[in-house]
C-alpha cells in the first residue's frame, strides 16, 4: 500500500468530492480516481459509495478513515523532523571525550551557532571513548593522540605539553621545571591503562632510559588530584587540565619532550553527515 494512495483516500473523504479532495493535492482529478481505485483493487473492496454526483464512506472507509488520518499525521511528523534536522533546527549530537576541558568550550562554540540541538557529552577514557564511537554510542570522539585507522575520519586539533604536579612541601615544588631524567626513583602516580597520558609519558621515560617508581595506579584525574594532594606521589597531566590549588605545584619537564595532541574523531563513513560536519566546521 503506497502513500499517495492512502492521501489520496484521505483527501476525497475529508472533502467529500473526488474533484474538491485533487485540487487540495493539487492533482489531476484523473489521477486522483485512479489512485483510489488502485487502492481498492489492491484489497478487493469499496472505500467510497458512489451515488450520482455524491460520494459516501463504505463501512470499510469509515473503519480506515481515521487509521488514515493517523498515518497522514505520522508523515507530517517525520517530514518536519527530517526538515528540521536537515536544517540544524533540531537533532541529537552525542560527544565522547576523555575529560571536559577541550570539549566544553568546542561545545560552547558550537552552541551558540546551533543553539537548537541537543548536545550531550560521555566521559571516559581514550580506550571507551575510541570504543563508543565505533559502537555508535556517540557521533563524535574527541581524544588525546592520533588513532590510525582506515574506518576513522581525524582532525588535529591542538597540542599539549604534559606536566608534572606535585605537593607544596614536595623538593620539585620550588622549581618551574625539572629534567626527565629526574623522574629517575620518583615516586610517581600512575594513571590506569588506557590512559593516552600514561602512555606517552611511559614512552618517554623509556626511550630515555628513566625508571621511576610507581607508587599507585589510579583510575580518574579526581583521585589522582587527592592522592598527590595527600603527598603520596607526582601526578602526571596536561597542562590544559591542571586546576591551580595551593596545595599543589605544576611543574613543567624540561624541553616539553612529552605532550598530547587532541584530535576530533569520527567514523569516515559518517563524515558526510550534515550535522557532525556542522560541528567539525564550527570547531575547527
Amino acid at each position: 500500500m503506497s502513500t499517495a494512495k492512502m492521501r489520496a483516500f484521505l483527501a476525497v473523504a475529508r472533502h467529500g468530492s473526488f474533484s474538491a479532495g485533487a485540487r487540495a493535492l493539487g492533482l489531476s482529478q484523473p489521477t486522483l480516481t485512479t489512485q483510489v481505485q488502485g487502492l481498492e483493487r489492491e484489497y478487493g473492496l469499496e472505500l467510497f459509495y458512489r451515488r450520482g454526483r455524491r460520494i459516501e464512506l463504505s463501512d470499510v472507509g469509515r473503519q480506515l478513515l481515521p487509521i488514515a488520518q493517523g498515518m497522514a499525521a505520522l508523515d507530517l511528523d517525520a517530514h518536519n523532523l527530517l526538515r528540521d534536522s536537515g536544517r540544524l533546527d533540531s537533532g541529537q549530537l552525542k560527544l565522547g571525550a576523555v575529560g571536559p576541558f577541550h570539549v566544553i568550550e568546542m561545545v560552547d562554540s558550537y552552541l551558540q551557532q546551533y543553539p537548537r540541538i541537543d548536545v550531550s557529552i560521555r566521559v571516559g577514557n581514550s580506550a571507551q571513548v575510541l570504543a563508543d564511537l565505533e559502537s555508535y554510542v556517540t557521533d563524535i570522539a574527541v581524544l588525546a593522540g592520533r588513532h590510525d585507522d582506515d574506518a576513522l575520519c581525524a582532525v588535529h586539533y591542538a597540542r599539549h605539553a604534559i606536566i608534572l604536579f606535585a605537593h607544596h612541601e614536595h623538593p620539585f615544588a620550588a622549581r618551574s621545571s625539572v629534567r626527565l631524567e629526574q623522574l629517575d626513583g620518583q615516586r610517581l602516580l600512575q594513571r590506569e591503562p588506557g590512559s593516552t597520558t600514561r602512555l606517552v609519558l611511559e614512552h618517554a621515560l623509556l626511550a630515555a632510559q628513566v625508571t621511576p617508581r610507581v607508587a599507585m595506579e589510579i583510575g580518574s584525574r579526581e583521585a589522582l588530584r587527592e592522592a598527590v594532594v595527600r603527598g603520596l606521589g607526582l601526578g602526571v597531566v596536561s597542562e590544559a587540565e591542571f586546576i591551580p590549588d595551593p596545595r599543589i605545584r605544576a611543574v613543567r619537564i624540561e624541553g616539553d619532550p612529552v605532550y598530547t595532541e587532541t584530535y576530533l574523531y569520527c567514523l569516515a563513513e559518517r563524515r558526510s553527515s550534515r550535522l557532525i560536519g556542522s560541528f567539525f566546521d564550527v570547531v575547527l
